[in-house]
This record gives structure tokens, C-alpha cells and sequence, in this order.
């Protein structure tokens, strides 16, 4: 009997060990400590607030808290030294402190502005950098009921509020940011699946629901404007995908668009040009998360198969995948002041761009801006994920993992037959690269022709696709890893059940959405209709994508470890942010926290570094 006691305190011991919060953590530049007099909230915080919130959202048909986002800014210029400022909402409270960083005390009994909606809550928002001045800020704001304000929090005005009446759209805000470069233009994401381009300085239009016609249509979106004798908002309704758009973020040089849906895609498209540059899909279940590289070479993203995702510009395919969280991974994030870059001579750099610039439109991608301004090469990125498991992973991405041929780690057997999948994706004009297996046997992805798009709309003012039951998230999401990596646990199986496809919520929000079309005509399976349904997910069948470059296999490209994995947090996170001199992180609670970096010169500057795993095991 004792020894059971003390077997059961032992486990009792290990389990709080493994579960405790750290405070700090080890990489190769050092020890990142938490600040606790760095930590913002809401003031005159109270213990089990989250869950009152959550009941009352509950009580009003919104389901459970938004997730808390982050926003910071810098001033000109400030009075008392300090021009940082930091936005976060929480349930239905949207906050704007003066943000002291890492030697001062946060002041939380001081806001700068700080507003309680009734009725609705804010999920996103996003400050236009072009236009601050220390004495205006303009602060966009989503919510849950569709409605976009905008708002300056330091001159305690409100300017403008866009789909008052939810005309326009019915369903909650994702995402929304300012178009880059742009002083008056945003762009706003929702969960049925539609983008809006707004003008800050155009109205809606009045009571009057929109009507639209189409602009342009290419494989697995569409693009439509108004139909008005003068301007109105939106200037532009993009439809994508099958599902929720979940983020979007722009490239570094403002040309391209990576967009994450509930479908389990990722699409990269020419925002300028309209056209889809690329295509990858999870590996199983959503995706929820973007970000761009800061060399604009990489695309990286996360959602509900727990792994990361790593999509090269250049090649146009999933290059690595990372595995180390146990839940659905909600941001992530590169790390520029971490990043290690080597210098290159011109003569290298333009043999390099001979070689490797290619894409389906013949443009080169972000690095022919960068690469005017930088003689510096990346050699090894440092990236940064959260999730649901309150984790936080660092990871490290080299050249000589991102460059491995595809296949190259080649399965014991390989089915080859009419009914196996397509080696390879191709996109319209892209050339076989040397790590195809099968050059012969690739999948073209083209824009559709006149035919089918005038087949498809109709009289009907509006169009958005519907919910198909062959979408990639329901097909895929009774898979299962076929080879695990030995002496490796994934911990999937206890998970795969709580996904959230697209059914049931998704799909009754999008019959209420407003001006919702692109109807089936027939239920019966017809190759008119099968194509139609291509047109959503920009392939003849998603499952199809299974061992091609938008979806490979887990043993066709290297799978990542992360170097730090550490418990950081009680409730789930929500916000990753770096900056020069610390790193933020944001929960569910409502809770931001700052991460002071290791003292002592950033090593990105230094020339032809080798990256080291010293001091980063977990």
C-alpha cells in the first residue's frame, strides 16, 4: 500500500513538472526570460472572467470569446520617451496602452482608450502605418456580426462604421488589413468564405444590398464588383475556396497574397493580376494560419493536422513539414532579427535567379525587389508557432533542408497505376523542375474559359460556392500517417475527432450570408458538375493532391523537430509576435506577455554563420 502511495505521488510529481508553465527558455543566442512587470491585461483583472464572458457570448448566440490578436505601432514621436503603442481585444473589449517594453512597468490603470461594444465583439483589427502621426492613429476594427469600424484611439473619435446594417455580409470578420502601401484602401476576410475590398473614403451604399457582376474567375476563386452608377463599397468581392477564410497575409513586396482556408488550402495569388500563382493543402482538417518569410521566398502555415507547413516561391511546393504541437496550431510567425544571411556576389546571385526564378507567369517573385536593396542570402530562417497546447516551438529552416529534391525520402514501394495519384502539380506555365519524379504525369492547373464561367453565372446578382460533400477537410479527415517516423509520437489519434469540418455551422452560415449563389443545377454526378466543383479547390479532386507537390506525403519531404517546445501558457494562445528586443505571446485569457531577448549584439548580421543546435535542447 505505501508503495502504491508513493508510485502515485511520483506520477502526481511528474505530471505537474511536465505541465508547469516555464518562464524561460534556452536557444543558441541565449536565455529568453519572461518580464511579469511587462504584462498587459485588462485592468482589475478577475479570475474566471474568461469563463463569464464566454457564457454571456453563449447568452447571445456568438459562441465562445474571439481569439485575442495583437497590434503594435510606433509614433514619431511621444513626450514622456515611450512611442510604442499595443491594441488587443478581449471578449467584448477592445484595449490601447502605451507600450513601455522591457525596462518599464506596464501602467494598466491608464489606457489610452479602451471601449466595451454591446452586442457584438471585436475579432480583429489592424493599424494603417502610412498615416500615424502622434496625434492620430487609425485603428480598423472587425467584429463577430460582420460590421467593420474604423476608429482612432488616441483622439477618442470614431470615423467611420462599414456594413452597419450587414447588407453587404452577414457572417463574423477573420481577418482584415490595410492594403500595403495604400492610405485608404482594406481589405476584410469572413468565415463565408468572401473577401471585400474596401475604400475608407466611399460609402456603402445605403440600404440597398449590393449587386454584382464578374470580373475575372480563375481556378478556385472569383472576383466581382458592384454594379452601381457611381462608386461604392465594396469596390471588390473575391470568393475563394470551399469554407471559411481563416487569414491572409501579403508578401514583403506587397505583390501577393497567401490566403489560408477551412477547405485546407493554401492559394497564393498575383493580388495586382488576379491570377493564382500557387497551390498546397494540409495534410488533413483546415489550415488557420499564414506568414511570409521576410525575403518573401517562403510561405509558411499551420492549422488543424497539428504541423507545420513550408511552401516555397521559387519551387511552387511544399518543401518541409514541421511536427512538435498536439493541437490545432493558430499563428505563426518568422523571426527576422534571428534569421542568419550570408553575403553573395552579383555574378552567384544572377546565375542563381537564371536558374531557380520560375513561375506561372513569368514574374520572379519577391526577391527581385529585395534583392536590390540586400547582398545578403538567408541561410537559415528562425520561425515561431503556437497553439491550443499552449506550446510555443522555435524552428530553424537551412538550406540544405529546404533545397532536398522532391522524393527524395523515396517510399519502400510506389504504386503506379490509372487509379494511384498524380506524381506532380503543375501550374500553366511552369517548367518540370529536376525532382520530378515523372515529369510526363503532372495535373495542369489552368484559369477556366469563357464558357464555363458564362455556364456558371446566371441572372442571379450574386455568386459564392456551396458547401460540397467532396470537400479536402471531410475526405481526408479519416486519414491517418501512413509511416511514422520510428520512435516518434504524433498524439493525432485522440485529436482527429475534434475536428471542425465543414458542416452544420459553416454551412448555415453561409445560406444566410447575403447574395449567395454559384447553385448546383442538379444533384445527380454529371462531368459539368464535377467541374464545377474543381473550380472550387482548383483541382480536378482534391484527394487526388495526396503525393503531388501541393500535398506530399509525409515520407516524400524532411519533417522538422522543433528546437524549442515549451508549456508557456494556461489557456490557449492566440498572438505570436517578434520584435528587436523581445518576442510577445497573447492567450485566451486576455493576457500578453513579453519575452526579453537574450542581452548582447543580434546575430542575423553576422556573415557566412553556421547555424548550431547547441543549448536548444528541449
Amino acid at each position: 500500500m505505501a508503495g502504491q502511495t508513493d508510485l502515485n505521488s511520483g506520477s502526481v510529481s511528474g505530471n505537474s513538472s511536465r505541465d508547469d508553465v516555464r518562464t524561460h527558455f534556452t536557444t543558441r543566442e541565449g536565455v529568453y526570460k519572461l518580464i511579469p512587470l511587462a504584462e498587459y491585461s485588462r485592468a482589475n483583472r478577475l479570475s474566471g472572467y474568461t469563463t463569464i464572458q464566454n457564457q454571456q457570448g453563449a447568452a447571445l448566440g456568438q459562441g465562445s470569446n474571439p481569439p485575442v490578436r495583437v497590434t503594435f505601432v510606433s509614433l514619431p514621436s511621444d513626450p514622456a520617451g515611450f512611442c510604442d503603442r499595443i491594441c488587443f481585444n478581449y471578449g467584448r473589449e477592445l484595449y490601447f496602452y502605451t507600450y513601455k517594453g522591457t525596462k518599464k512597468p506596464a501602467d494598466l490603470s491608464k489606457p489610452v482608450d479602451k471601449r466595451i461594444y454591446k452586442g457584438t465583439s471585436p475579432t480583429c483589427h489592424d493599424i494603417n502605418k502610412l498615416t500615424i502621426s502622434s496625434e492620430s492613429v487609425m485603428l480598423l476594427v472587425g467584429f463577430t456580426g460582420g460590421q467593420i469600424q474604423l476608429v482612432d484611439p488616441i483622439r477618442k473619435e470614431i470615423g467611420k462604421l462599414y456594413n452597419e446594417e450587414r447588407i453587404i455580409e452577414k457572417t463574423k470578420v477573420t481577418c482584415i488589413k490595410w492594403l500595403p502601401g495604400s492610405p485608404n484602401l482594406f481589405l476584410v476576410s469572413h468565415v463565408s468564405g468572401q473577401m471585400y475590398l474596401y475604400s475608407e473614403d466611399v460609402t456603402c451604399g445605403g440600404p440597398v444590398p449590393p449587386t454584382y457582376q464578374l470580373f475575372k474567375q480563375g481556378a478556385g476563386f472569383s472576383v466581382w464588383t458592384c454594379k452601381a452608377k457611381s462608386t461604392r463599397n465594396p469596390i471588390y468581392r473575391w470568393v475563394i475556396g470551399n469554407g471559411a477564410i481563416n487569414d491572409f497575409a501579403f508578401s514583403p513586396c506587397s505583390k501577393y497574397l497567401a490566403i489560408v482556408s477551412q477547405d485546407g488550402c493554401l492559394r497564393v495569388l498575383n493580388y495586382d493580376a488576379m491570377e493564382l500563382v500557387g497551390l498546397a493543402t494540409s495534410f488533413f482538417g483546415g489550415l488557420l494560419c499564414v506568414c511570409w518569410s521576410p525575403d518573401g521566398q517562403l510561405v509558411v502555415a499551420g492549422g488543424e493536422d497539428d504541423l507545420v507547413t513550408v511552401w516555397s516561391f521559387q519551387q511552387k511546393r511544399i518543401v518541409a513539414r514541421g511536427q512538435g504541437h498536439r493541437s490545432w496550431i493558430t499563428v505563426v510567425a518568422f523571426d527576422p532579427f534571428t534569421t542568419l544571411y550570408s553575403s553573395q556576389n552579383s555574378s552567384s546571385k544572377s546565375s542563381k535567379e537564371g536558374a531557380d526564378t520560375v513561375s506561372s507567369n513569368g514574374i520572379g517573385g519577391c526577391e527581385d525587389d529585395l534583392e536590390t536593396k540586400s547582398a545578403d542570402i538567408a541561410t537559415c530562417y528562425r520561425l515561431g508557432s503556437i497553439a491550443m497546447d499552449t506550446q510555443l516551438c522555435l524552428w530553424e529552416l537551412t538550406d540544405d533542408v529546404l533545397k532536398q529534391p522532391y522524393g527524395s525520402r523515396s517510399r519502400a514501394s510506389m504504386v503506379s497505376g490509372p487509379g494511384s495519384p498524380p506524381t506532380s502539380l503543375k501550374f500553366a506555365g511552369q517548367t518540370p523542375t529536376s525532382g520530378d519524379r515523372n515529369s510526363s504525369n503532372i495535373l495542369t492547373v489552368a484559369p477556366i474559359n469563357a464558357t464555363i464561367a458564362t455556364s456558371i453565372v446566371s441572372n442571379s446578382t450574386a455568386a459564392t460556392p456551396v458547401n460540397t460533400a467532396g470537400s479536402l477537410t471531410q475526405r481526408l479527415a479519416s486519414l491517418t500517417f501512413s509511416e511514422r517516423k520510428a520512435g516518434q509520437d504524433l498524439d493525432l489519434k485522440s485529436h482527429r475527432k475534434n475536428f471542425s469540418l465543414g458542416s452544420g455551422k459553416n454551412s448555415s452560415e453561409k445560406s444566410t450570408a447575403n447574395s449567395s449563389a454559384f447553385k448546383s443545377t442538379s444533384s445527380a454526378p454529371s462531368s459539368s458538375s464535377v467541374q464545377s466543383q474543381s473550380l472550387v479547390t482548383g483541382c480536378a479532386d482534391p484527394l487526388r493532391l495526396i503525393g503531388t507537390q501541393a500535398c506530399p506525403r509525409l515520407d516524400e519531404i524532411p519533417m522538422l523537430e522543433p528546437l524549442v517546445c515549451k508549456k508557456v501558457s494556461h489557456e490557449r494562445l492566440t498572438a505570436l509576435i517578434f520584435r528587436e528586443d523581445c518576442l510577445i505571446t497573447a492567450c485566451q485569457d486576455g493576457i500578453v506577455c513579453t519575452w526579453a531577448r537574450p542581452m548582447g549584439p543580434s546575430p542575423h548580421h553576422t556573415s557566412n554563420s553556421t547555424p548550431t543546435n547547441e543549448g536548444t535542447m528541449v
